[in-house]
């Protein structure tokens, strides 16, 4: 910070020196003209001397943005001639600018990026692929200031060598234009005379001409990426979806909506993953079990504390009720009623514009569609452990079928992993009867959670009767005397852990195998290679939800699959990048755990200046009343600032309240008018508010409410 306010005295003391001894009267047009037959003198008497201090007072002038720089390019020309005055005005120029522009950087970047840390981000993102570009057309098009465009990209990352470059290029027309007329400077009556109008729309062509040489090039590399193959003359569908999951689905939804002709292909049940094996039946199993907790311990609420008496089966049964119940919003006969061509069969790429489908009752049929979207989503990840497969194991998919079987939860049951679906399922079996040890390699559970989070989660797992072991890595699956043992190691120690059940919770991959992806050289690294359009290797096949990533949520393939639709299908007159800047999540445990934008770990290691806003429920009337008032809500802002740049609430219903925090961020809100806002009381939402408030009264304005006190007792008398 010292150096800093060092260099900006300097600076100032330099522009106050230029000013006091009116040396900025020198370089204006009338100024030049009456100090040329002395500069000349000077030139011939020294003609080396006169050069380098020309070049010096140019970098100065363009380093400080101090105004004169036009004038100067015109002496470079009169002093210099057409061909050393282009010489030293274009490199000038540059070092000038270039040294604005590191000044800039030093200066403001830092700041700026912990004030607007996501905005500044999306300009790097797009700096760092369209920078040069951009550069060289604000360059090449003299009304833009060439002092502002220096101290701007001074605070974005385009690299300081690129930055140099375009701009020796970029500016050398304007300087030529400005040195060639500086050579007939007695006849130049204003500056304005010297940029016409036609000259500066010929610069801004110049300018536009780099967008239009890409546009070219990338109609090229599509004519390459598809010249192996013939494309139809007709096609038989607007779009083909290959996958019925969320991504899917809100797809083909949107395709038909706008009256395209759409065919959604499903080999397994409508509705994907979260309907048949995720959210639904966890979230119907997460239900029993918390009930059985409040059973178990009545006296939290009046009651007095039983054992509850359930049928594990029974409670299986609930949970494939549940699915029925929910299958027909996701059913074949929903989705044909709104429109969509709906075939039950395994679909495979034949070229960009053909599908091949292997119908579900034996037949095949092919389609042709102008635009396909591949939305076949992931499947649990199963860690290749030796024995594994010998000892058998279920997953998050499986376990449903299988469980539904037992009359009772599996004795001592084994979790091994500490993500979301691993704390969830491991809380519930624990509650439903099952002896549950969970495995974690990484030293905590929730790794991706703040340190108190995941603490929080482990202590509430415990409290469940979870045997939490972290840090300790699983190495291999045995079978001794008709009994199962998963071996693990902690502190370079083995231990042998007993189980009568193995649920793999270690993560999901993509589906990629069978559908042509590799015959085609659409490029895969665990999952599908999209741009920012959700356009793969041919911009014309899309790829949407799980096999894209980056966040494998439902509500997020949901998110994809708008794009998806919109881009395929009108993406020939406006594409939409997609938008991840605001994406929620939630870990169903009991209390649960939502989370949007930045939780404290990352603006730590984004370097931002933040500040915490806590709000714990204990104070809450609504969370006393339901006798849980276990959790907080932690908003993360920057210092002094009430924007939002994260929200983590721990709490019953955390993932409802979320909601309003995500919706605030989404349209630039800020707690100020969360605080502004009516809740119903008495309620869990109130808690938001409250959070607020809390905001408000660290930032209460001392000053201004001492003089309302001293007002106030004024008033008295």
């Amino acid at each position: 910070m010292i150096k800093k306010l060092f260099l900006i005295l300097i600076a100032a003391v330099v522009i106050g020196m230029f000013f006091h001894f009116n040396l900025h009267q020198l370089l204006t047009l009338e100024g030049l003209k009456g100090s040329m037959e002395q500069f000349n003198q000077y030139k011939e008497q020294s003609p080396l001397l006169v050069f380098g201090g020309f070049f010096l007072l140019y970098v100065v002038v363009t380093a400080l943005s101090l105004p004169g720089a036009a004038i100067l390019t015109l002496a470079a020309g009169a002093l210099f001639g057409l061909v050393e005055g282009l010489l030293v005005a274009s490199f000038a120029s540059t070092v000038g600018a270039t040294l604005a522009f590191l000044v800039s950087r030093y200066l403001l970047r830092d700041t700026i990026k912990q004030r607007f840390p996501e905005r500044l981000d999306a300009i790097d993102a797009g700096v760092e692929k369209e920078g040069g570009f951009y550069l060289f057309t604000l360059r090449l098009v003299p009304v833009f200031p060439f002092f502002l465009i220096n101290l701007l990209m001074g605070v974005t990352a385009i690299k300081a060598w690129t930055f140099y470059w375009v701009s020796q290029v970029g500016m050398l027309a304007g300087t030529f234009v400005f040195v060639n007329a500086g050579t007939q400077l007695a006849q130049i009556e204003s500056l304005s005379g010297i940029l016409s109008l036609d000259l500066i729309l010929s610069f801004a062509l110049l300018g536009v001409f780099p967008f239009i040489a890409k546009g070219i090039l990338n109609v090229f590399k599509k004519r390459r990426v598809y010249k192996n193959y013939t494309k139809p003359k007709k096609f038989d569908r607007n779009m083909i979806v290959i996958g019925a999951g969320a991504g899917g689905l809100v797809t083909s939804y949107i395709a038909a909506a706008v009256k395209a002709k759409v065919t959604l292909i499903e080999a397994g049940e409508m509705g994907g993953d979260c309907l048949n094996y995720g959210c639904v039946p966890s979230k119907a199993v997460i239900k029993s079990a918390k009930i059985a907790e409040q059973i178990r311990h009545g006296e939290h609420y009046g009651l007095e504390n039983m054992a509850p008496q359930f049928s594990f089966k029974k409670v299986m049964a609930r949970v494939h009720q549940v699915i029925a119940d929910v299958a027909p919003h996701d059913s074949v006969e929903r989705y044909t009623n709104l429109g969509v061509d709906v075939v039950k069969g395994y679909g495979k790429l034949l070229d960009p514009w053909t599908v091949e489908i292997k119908l579900n009752d034996g037949g095949t049929q092919t389609l042709t569609a102008r635009t396909i979207v591949i939305a076949t989503g992931a499947r649990p990840f199963v860690p290749p452990l030796p024995g594994i497969e010998e000892t058998g194991y279920v997953t998050s998919d499986t376990l449903w079928t299988k469980f539904a079987e037992l009359d009772e939860a599996p004795k001592k049951l084994v979790v091994l992993g500490g993500g979301p679906i691993g704390c969830e399922l491991a809380q519930s079996f624990a509650r439903l009867g099952s002896s549950v040890t969970q495995i974690e390699m990484s030293e905590r559970i929730m790794i991706k959670e703040d340190l108190e989070v995941s603490k929080f989660a482990h202590e509430a797992l415990t409290e469940s009767g979870v045997n939490i072991l972290t840090s300790h890595q699983a190495l291999r699956c045995e079978e001794r005397d008709g009994k199962k043992f998963i071996v693990v190691k902690h502190n370079d120690t083995e231990i042998d852990i007993e189980y009568d059940e193995l649920l793999c919770a270690v993560g999901r991959s993509a589906r990629l195998k069978g559908y042509g992806l590799e015959e085609l050289g659409i490029e895969t690294n665990r999952t599908v290679v999209t741009n920012e359009y959700l356009e793969t290797l041919y911009p014309n096949i899309f790829a949407a939800g799980d096999i894209v990533g980056p966040y494998q949520f439902t509500h997020v393939a949901a998110h994809q699959g708008w794009y998806a639709a919109v881009n395929g299908l009108f993406g020939n007159l406006k594409k939409f990048k997609v938008d991840y800047r605001v994406i929620p999540w939630t870990t169903f445990i009991d209390p649960e755990v939502a989370r949007v934008g930045l939780n404290e770990q990352d603006a730590i290691d984004k370097g931002i200046d933040y500040e915490i806003t806590r709000f714990e429920f204990e104070e809450l009337d609504r969370a006393i009343t339901d006798s849980a008032t276990k959790g907080f809500i932690k908003v993360i802002t920057p210092k002094g600032k009430d924007k939002i740049l994260g929200v983590t609430v721990v709490s019953e219903h955390a993932g409802d309240l979320i909601a309003e925090f995500v919706l605030a961020m989404k349209h630039g809100l800020g707690l100020n008018k969360i605080l502004g806002t009516i809740h119903s009381y008495p309620t869990w939402a109130e808690g938001n508010k409250y959070a607020a408030g809390e905001w408000k009264r660290a930032h209460a304005p001392e000053k201004v409410l001492n003089m309302l006190e001293k007002y106030h007792t004024w008033r008295r008398g």
